[in-house]
């Protein structure tokens, strides 16, 4: 019996046709770009096209139908009778094509979601493994010439390490900031060389069966100013501060609070701007959210990143970044590479 399926099965009240790719994946462990599955009380339909069907069909429990190329239109020729969908994921002009023969469709929110934001212990084992590749890389990095390369050239060096070591792909793309750059907290990676005295942003992951790892640290070209040694041990603190208020049953927003509080006491509260965290899995970024606005509560399960940052406009910037599993009685870090602030040449 397929778990993930029947704890969507309690939460529905008719059937629901689940088109977004990574859910599916998640329910039934099928990879396709053009894939829909009707999960209903006592069967559950697979639809894809042609360039699936091989795969589909090797499934079992599942009963497998072949559609034409356009999934939508060929669905609404198919089902019948009231059907849930996914409303973050059909548009509008794919809402209008799917109920273009009468189907009655109930929008839903967050069905799928909210199952993925609470892991098994397959599911850790599976973004542990990812965050040892992502550690290794880090240790790697660590030892290498920063001054004078390039941001794109040390992010080309990541991926390549992330790979080497055992990374089946990358979680995203690997962001290396430098210097003013620094102070964007998604800087992409440029033609500007690191220089001496700069902070350095890396942030990176790899992906192993599919679940993501994420990583962030900040290193020092040569010596940094007091300023910059200043806000990097505020946001030293407030992560700790994060990790700390991480269990389960703690509102999401207090966990960012935690973190908060302590740069706001710095005195570079208009310096931290995103929120302390989100959730990772399939995919980076994914349920729960941990920010000022959040209404969610931490579950054990959840596996969320811990990562304020301080920002200083024109100067440099700083994030510091574990992933750790919410647990009854406080956080998992899996994370394991240095916090130090490492000065790198």
């Amino acid at each position: 019996m397929n778990r993930r399926l029947e704890r969507l099965r309690g939460s529905l009240d008719y059937p629901l046709l689940v088109t977004t790719p990574v859910n599916v994946r998640y329910l039934i462990g099928f990879e396709s770009t053009n894939p829909a599955l009707l999960v209903e009380p006592e069967r559950v339909r697979l639809f894809s096209d042609f360039r699936y069907a091989e795969a589909g069909r090797a499934l079992e429990g599942v009963e497998f139908v072949e559609t034409a190329r356009s999934l939508l239109g060929d669905l609404a020729e198919r089902l019948s009778g009231t059907i849930e969908f996914e409303a973050h994921h059909v548009s509008y002009a794919g809402w209008q094509t799917l109920g273009a023969r009468g189907i009655e469709l109930l929008p839903t929110r967050g069905l799928v979601e909210a199952l993925r934001a609470v892991k098994d212990e397959e599911e850790i084992d599976l973004i542990r493994a990812g965050t040892k590749v992502t550690d290794a890389a880090f240790e790697r990095i660590a030892q290498e010439r920063f001054i004078g390369r390039s941001e794109r050239e040390l992010a080309w060096r990541m991926e390549q390490l992330l790979r080497e070591l055992g990374g089946e792909l990358l979680a995203f793309p690997v962001i290396v900031a430098g210097g003013p750059n620094a102070a964007r907290p998604h800087s992409r990676p440029g033609e500007r060389r690191v220089a001496e005295g700069d902070t350095v942003i890396v942030d990176a992951g790899a992906s192993v069966a599919g679940y993501c790892s994420d990583c962030t640290r900040t290193f020092a070209a040569g010596g940094l100013s007091d300023e910059l040694g200043e806000a990097y041990a505020a946001c030293r603190s407030a992560q700790q501060a994060g990790l700390e208020a991480i269990r389960a049953g703690v509102a999401a927003r207090d966990a960012d609070a935690a973190a908060r509080g302590r740069i706001e006491a710095a005195g570079l509260g208009e310096t931290f701007g995103h929120g302390l965290g989100h959730g990772v899995g399939l995919l980076v970024h994914e349920a729960p959210r941990l920010t000022r606005e959040s209404e969610e509560e931490l579950s054990a399960g959840n596996v969320v990143t811990v990562e304020p940052g301080t920002y200083l406009e024109g100067r440099g910037g700083i994030r510091i970044e574990d992933l750790v599993v919410v647990r009854e009685d406080g956080a998992e870090v899996l994370t394991s590479f240095t916090k130090e602030l490492v000065s790198v040449e």
